[in-house]
């Protein structure tokens, strides 16, 4: 009876330690396969965001950003040019922006025919491509492999020029990465603004009130951090932030991320695996908002997109 009874307790134990084991490796398979279908959603939209910059509205192809003065402004290769762009295929004088009021006009010049919006030009004629009162989407104009558009950046009006051959898009490869690590993927919460407006800095020396989303508050490490949000209007909220890999492994003048709009309670999450690099990365002709002083941390954010330029 007593060998009998340890062969059951004996058994009993090698059962034990035969469940632990399978239970053991089944937990483990899980977690890869979380941590595998985590790292696919993250390389997915990465991949999402070359697509982007590759397109042509992407950033990729940005070869000239010319400040508009009032009057006529001559645009061409031919030196004196108010909007001088040097290239090969582009016309020594091509036409004119004549910057009254709050309209730019647009006039052709010598033999060169222009897509306004898709729509061909008559040689000599002119044109209103832009109306800052009303002109959120200001016509697209085309000659051969180039493109451009009026922007207004406060109180500047300029010309947003693309070379859709440009060497920059067509020698883009990748923008390296951190490797992605879950652990940078964190809940937090946005805690309502007391005021409306933030007040943020662009490169090119202007100040912009964007609206207020509030405060987002997050742990890492046991340490509080916080960084101000802004609502651009979209389906998520925006954050310009730096922190101790800036001007080292990352961009200089800091990074941007999205995140979630919270529930009601204000909850959400930020994923630094999806933090990424500024038009002004890629491009000098960009005008790339700066971080405000409170979204300098002081935390060394190894994760998301690693420095592309040196603009």
């Amino acid at each position: 009876m007593y060998l009998y009874t340890q062969l059951i307790v004996f058994n009993n134990i090698k059962m034990k330690k035969y469940f632990f084991l399978l239970f053991t490796i089944i937990t483990c398979q899980l977690s890869i396969a979380q941590t595998n279908d985590y790292a696919t959603t993250v390389n997915k939209w990465h991949q999402k965001r070359l697509t982007y910059l590759k397109k042509e509205d992407g950033w990729l192809n940005l070869e000239g950003l010319f400040w508009l003065h009032k009057g006529v402004n001559t645009f061409g290769k031919m030196e004196g040019a108010d909007c001088h762009y040097q290239n090969e295929k582009f016309p020594y004088f091509i036409g004119s922006f004549i910057y009254e009021g709050d309209s730019v006009l647009w006039k052709n010049e010598g033999i060169f025919t222009i897509l306004i919006n898709k729509k061909t030009t008559q040689k000599g004629g002119t044109y209103k491509v832009f109306e800052s009162s009303i002109d959120s989407n200001p016509s697209k104009m085309d000659y051969g492999q180039f493109s451009w558009v009026i922007i207004k950046r406060e109180n500047k009006i300029g010309v947003r020029f693309r070379n859709l051959k440009a060497k920059t898009l067509l020698n883009f490869t990748k923008i390296e990465r951190f490797p992605i690590n879950e652990n940078w993927h964190i809940k937090a919460k946005l805690e309502k603004p007391n005021q409306d407006f933030l007040m943020i800095n662009n490169v090119i020396g202007q100040t912009t009130a964007s609206k207020n989303a509030g405060t987002l508050h997050f742990q890492k490490e046991g340490i509080d951090y916080s960084l101000a949000v802004i609502d651009e209007g979209g389906p998520t909220l925006f954050i310009v932030f730096a922190d101790e890999t800036s001007g080292i492994t990352t961009y200089g003048a800091g990074r941007f991320i999205d995140i979630p709009k919270p529930d009601e309670e204000g909850n959400t999450e930020i994923d630094f695996n999806n933090a990424y690099n500024p038009p002004c990365a890629f491009t000098p002709f960009a005008t790339c908002p700066l971080p405000p002083k409170q979204n300098r941390l002081a935390l060394k954010i190894e994760a998301g997109e690693k420095n592309y330029g040196h603009h």
